[in-house]
């Protein structure tokens, strides 16, 4: 049976909002848990030792715990808090920037790739598992059809690389060293006065015809619907598909966890997640299409 994995936190909660979504968490059907500030270095409500002893607690609760790396290193401290989770040898790391993906080959720890590294052939895989690959996640837009030869040709070379789908949530896109919650504030990035605190799931960018297009997060642009691949994991299963990933949400992510769940235990599930959130729904990219379209209704 495919595992469900909770992604790391995408947004700004604060520091209480966090250790109570993952208290919950730590009751959830899921069988692993990302964490760590992977968007804004700004972001330190929780230092590098407050997640590392959050991860202590869940693997205490049976999850396997992996460390998320920034996908952005701009600074020296951040290669500080890297070097920091690189160091800790208790967990592995999920690798969301090149600099990371260094680090931990310097450091000899095993890792896993984020959905922001461009891996787009097995050539590439073959060359980070001789450097200690565990896993990896497809890039978010490439689809069923990629995966599939991936997940075929790897098999060819004999390599059984366990392979992950984002699957929920709404879709990290691009990554700026600008931050555009700060500009629509009018405020300088050194000077964001923190308004991330204010939208728990983004601000929503609407076209002139009101169009949901983007989600703003800091200096991250996501998609502007939501990316569900529910209905998709029978035939994720039969790809050889290891885990799906769900992207945490503020509020309903116990429901959409449950749904999910129930789905690859091939039960049908009470009522579709959808139902229960605003923002439309795309799968577009999973098959082959542009990523706001919806294919399967």
């Amino acid at each position: 049976m495919m595992k469900l994995s909770l992604g790391p936190i995408l947004w700004f909660w604060s520091k209480q909002s966090v250790f109570d979504f993952y208290a919950k968490a730590a009751e959830w059907p899921v069988d692993t848990v990302y964490l760590g500030e992977v968007v804004c270095s700004r972001r330190r409500e929780l230092k590098p030792d407050d997640w590392i002893d959050l991860a202590r607690d869940l693997k205490a609760c049976g999850k396997e715990v992996v460390l998320s790396t920034l996908t952005l290193i701009e600074s020296e401290a951040d290669l500080r808090r890297l070097r920091r989770f690189c160091e800790q040898g208790e967990f592995m790391v999920e690798a969301n920037d090149q600099s990371a993906l260094q680090v931990a080959v310097r450091n000899r720890i095993p890792f896993v790739t984020g959905p922001s590294m461009n891996i787009y052939n097995t050539a590439t895989l073959k060359i980070l598992v001789n450097q200690g690959l565990q896993g990896w996640n497809l890039p978010v837009e490439l689809g069923r059809d990629t995966l599939n030869s991936l997940i075929r040709e790897l098999e060819q070379e004999g390599l059984d690389l366990p392979a992950e789908v984002f699957s929920w949530g709404f879709l990290p896109l691009a990554w700026s060293s600008r931050c555009f919650t700060a500009r629509h504030y009018n405020l300088p990035k050194d000077n964001c006065e923190f308004r991330c605190l204010e939208h728990p799931d983004g601000m929503e960018l609407r076209s002139r015809e009101s169009q949901e297009l983007f989600r703003l997060n800091g200096i991250s642009t996501l998609s502007g619907s939501r990316y569900d691949l529910m209905r998709e994991l029978p035939e994720m299963e039969r790809m050889g598909v290891s885990t799906v990933r769900l992207s945490p949400e503020y509020q309903g992510m116990e429901d959409v966890v449950k749904r999910f769940d129930q789905v690859r235990r091939g039960e049908m599930p009470d009522t579709d997640p959808l139902q229960l959130v605003e923002a439309p729904p795309c799968d577009g990219y999973w098959y082959g299409r542009p990523g706001m379209d919806q294919v399967r209704r």
